[in-house]
Parts: C-alpha cells; structure tokens; sequence
C-alpha cells in the first residue's frame, strides 16, 4: 500500500500506478488553532510506503508525517518504508558555531523514533546524512532523467556546474549523454575582487545546461548564467532536482537570460516538468 502525504499526493499516485499497488486515502484538516488532524482511512496492512517531501512548509510537512508514521505503527504496522524526496532541514549537518542545533541529525532521530523502517531520499543535499540513521538509507539520483529530459530537448549540449559543488552532477550528467562538461571556478584576484570563469571549455555559439541539486534564492544560477552569456553561449538553460525557488528566485534566474528553467516534482512547482517516480518505484521493488 502507498500512503500519499499532503506535500507529495501527485508523485505518490504516480508511483502507486508504476508498481501497481494501492493508493491509500489520508484525511488531513487543521484544527481553529492550527493543530494537525491526520486519519488513514480503510485497513492497513503489515507493509507500507508513505510519501511525503519535506520542502517549505518544512515545520508542517514534517508534523504530518511524524503523525501519520506514529499512527500507522498503532495501527500494526510492521515495516513502513519512508520515500521523502526532499529532505528538510538536511542542509546542517554539522554544527558550525557553539550552541547550534544540528537539525539533519535531529530530524534523523524523530523519523526513527516515529517508526521508519527504512529511508528512500532522492540526491540529499549532504551525502553524509546517511550516516546519522541506524536504519537503511537508499539515495536515488535523479540525473538519469534530467539526462533523458535534455537529451529529448536540447542539441548538443555542454553541461555546466555553477561552482566546484555541483560539478559531481555536471559529470554524472554529461558521462550519461557522453557530452562535455564544465565548472564556474572562482579565483581571488584581490581581496576585494574575485573573478570567476569556466575551468576548461569554450561555450561561444553553443547550447549551455547549468545543472545543479537545489536551487533556493537562485543567486549562484543568475551569477553563472550572465557569466555565460558574456562567454557568448547560444542558448542557456537551468535544470535541478529539487526547485525550492524562494520568493522571486524564478524571476531573478528568467532576467538574467535564461531561456528555460526545468525540475524534477521533488518539490511542487511551477518548473516541476520531471518525475521521479519511476525511480523511487524501481527502489521500492528493488528493496521489497
């Protein structure tokens, strides 16, 4: 049985379809106060797979969930497999500062104590989260179908990373569609003046994919998109995984000269044109 939580109902239908299992319907509705009200409506069976991304609004998207993986394991539950496409509060996963909360550690310990059996996350922000849980934790990437997605709509590609970061993505990208590939280095000329240009490659005259896993204020996106507009580059076009695009983000990154802006549905949004439910299903039934 797959258990849709409020943030990800599309994508958990989407997967219940591609493995052919039950979609279960939840009743959700706040209290005058705001309190959550969660109700798994019918039986349950011994094994189920909840899906529920914890992006913005991350405080309750992550109450939901912790009611309904607490619910469901008074209710017999005996193995609930737990797919979050986004992991919240996962960008801290060390304290920097005295007195910090190390919220990816936190949030590790509420999903256990809640009654996670296992952990299916898509591209997590911070690899060594995996770390901080003493159940399974499955990674999927996303790349392959960004890869399928420029592959179907844009000739001949050079992908990009933004910064040294993102390069690991630009790579596993580029060794799929077996094109070039590059990264915006920044170099200290001064201590006021940092240049930043692309490592290797020429883009003059040619179609640019910036590939990145999160793009939230998209100021390192518009940064590297008039850097390569200056270069000369034909077409620019951004792809991420998960489009948390604060506030005016998409505006900002189409003025600087974008010509498109693609996600995969993660996180809801008005660019999420990918979906990774074949991936989280090809998961689940490789670990059944």
């Amino acid at each position: 049985m797959i258990i849709g939580g409020s943030a990800s109902q599309k994508l958990a239908a989407k997967v219940a379809w591609s493995l052919e299992e039950k979609l279960s319907p939840i009743e959700t509705r706040r209290f005058p106060d705001g309190e959550r009200y969660i109700r798994v409506k019918g039986e349950v069976p011994k094994e189920v797979v909840v899906i529920q991304s914890t992006g913005y609004p991350q405080d309750e998207n992550l109450i939901e969930l912790f009611l309904l993986l607490k619910n469901l394991k008074s209710l017999g539950v005996e193995r609930t497999r737990v797919v979050i496409p986004y992991f919240g509060y996962g960008r801290q996963e060390r304290r920097f500062k005295s007195g910090e909360a190390v919220s990816a550690v936190i949030i590790a310990e509420l999903l256990e104590a809640a009654g996670a059996s296992e952990i299916y996350s898509v591209n997590l922000h911070e690899k060594n989260i995996k770390q901080f849980f003493n159940i399974p934790v499955h990674e999927i990437s996303a790349m392959p179908m960004i890869a399928n997605y420029i592959k179907e709509t844009i000739d001949d590609p050079i992908i990009i990373g933004p910064d040294k970061g993102a390069l690991g993505f630009a790579e596993e990208v580029s060794g799929i569609l077996k094109c070039e590939c590059d990264y915006l280095e920044k170099t200290r000329i001064s201590p006021e003046k940092v240049e930043t240009k692309l490592k290797n490659l020429d883009v003059a005259d040619r179609n640019v994919v910036i590939i990145d896993d999160i793009i939230s204020t998209g100021g390192t996106i518009v940064n590297a998109s008039k850097i390569l507009r200056d270069l000369g580059a034909n077409k620019v076009v951004v792809g991420c995984v998960h489009p948390v695009l604060v506030e005016d983000a998409l505006l900002k990154i189409f003025a600087a000269g974008v010509d498109d802006v693609f996600a995969t549905d993660t996180l809801k949004s008005d660019v999420s044109t990918i979906s990774v439910a074949s991936s989280v299903a090809g998961y689940l039934k490789k670990y059944e």
